[in-house]
């Protein structure tokens, strides 16, 4: 059975000088806005313990708009200024359900430049996006279709460090279960291979940050030869920056063919409910673990198992997986992370990820 889902759709666009000069207004005054209306519902907290919710933030807004000092908020779009606060909001009832931490100030070099516009911040004409305060629309570069008759509820247009512009695109989208299958496969994850499959096979860590790392060696040290806040070391910033981004395109995009060709060969998928950020603090595996990116193949194949009608299970962290003879269940007391093979008491001799994949789907297939 189909079914519709929110799907975002992300492209690279070119723009004019004029918009981008719009844009970056834009990004300057959401974040204002942003860390404007923290600061005042931290402030009513501390000093007066009321809550200040979004409505009060949005009026509060519009008067701020006509004060003298702040009165170039009113210059750009008023929906991206209105989203800003929509996404503080998501942010404290986050952290009041206690899935994230209090939310922060918005740094002008390390956060994210973006602007959200819902449908009364742009207009959507022959395949066109024309967003508010601009006349002509943006030079996107189409580099997949979007769905038949799509019709963009909300379009997020940002620029990353490197400089490159995008636009996402929040659609409407039907999606198919991928056929049924009685395929079930286990996935231990790892650093010299990337993830080993109960079948046996290995894949195998393509390492992208050490590929490039010489590369980004070099563009670091070039930046931190410039002179602080000079053009020379924005120059460098920017080089330094397109590094980094090439190699999170070649993980995301290795990652993506990886988890759409796992949920689409088997019916159950399971995996072990791994604590990243804990095995990030052993500082001499942090940076391999780091570049292989565990909690974004976990994050894609949750949303995708659940858009083609596959299971998902998910194994308990303090699961002997690697210690477990897969043949008596013996568990051995001690196995330290240089052990790749072992021979058990009852002679059955174990490649230590295949035997752990093979535990893992075993007692994810017992917990169904």
């Amino acid at each position: 059975m189909t079914q519709q889902v929110k799907r975002a759709f992300k492209y690279r666009f070119y723009p004019t000088d004029e918009q981008a000069a719009e844009l970056s207004r834009t990004f300057g005054c959401v974040r204002y806005v942003y860390n404007w209306a923290l600061h005042m519902r931290s402030e009513a907290y501390a000093l007066h313990s009321k809550n200040v919710g979004y409505a009060e933030t949005d009026r509060a807004l519009t008067v701020l708009k006509r004060q003298p000092d702040t009165a170039f908020l009113a210059e750009v779009a008023a929906v991206p200024l209105q989203q800003a606060l929509r996404h503080l909001q998501t942010a404290f009832a986050a952290f009041f359900d206690k899935r994230a931490k209090y939310p922060r100030f918005k740094s002008k070099k390390k956060s994210r430049m973006s602007a959200a516009y819902t449908r009364a911040g742009f207009r959507w004409r022959n395949g066109q996006i024309f967003l508010a305060k601009m006349n002509a629309p943006l030079d996107i570069r189409w580099s997949r279709p979007l769905p038949e008759g799509a019709d963009p509820s909300t379009v997020t247009v940002s620029r990353d460090s490197a400089g490159r512009w995008f636009v996402s695109l929040l659609c409407e989208d039907t999606i198919t279960p991928a056929p049924a299958t009685t395929n079930a496969v286990g996935i231990d994850a790892g650093i010299t291979s990337l993830v080993t499959l109960s079948s046996g096979e290995k894949v195998t860590n393509p390492r992208h940050e050490r590929r490039d790392r010489a590369r980004l060696a070099k563009a670091q040290r070039e930046l931190s030869r410039k002179a602080k806040d000079s053009a020379n070391r924005e120059k460098a910033r920017r080089k330094a920056a397109r590094v980094h981004a090439r190699i999170t395109d070649r993980r995301r995009d290795f990652l993506h063919k990886l988890t759409t060709r796992l949920v689409r060969e088997n019916q159950t998928v399971v995996i072990e409910d791994l604590t990243v950020r804990n095995m990030l603090k052993n500082h001499k595996l942090a940076r391999a673990i780091s570049d292989a990116s565990w909690t974004e193949l976990r994050t894609m194949l949750e949303y995708k198992c659940a858009w083609y009608g596959r299971d998902l299970v998910t194994v308990d962290r303090w699961f002997p997986s690697s210690k477990l003879c897969g043949a008596c269940g013996t568990v051995r007391e001690e196995m330290s992370l240089n052990v790749r093979e072992w021979t058990c008491e009852c002679g059955t001799m174990h490649d230590r990820d295949v035997n752990a994949a093979r535990n893992i789907l075993a007692a994810g297939l017992a917990e169904r």
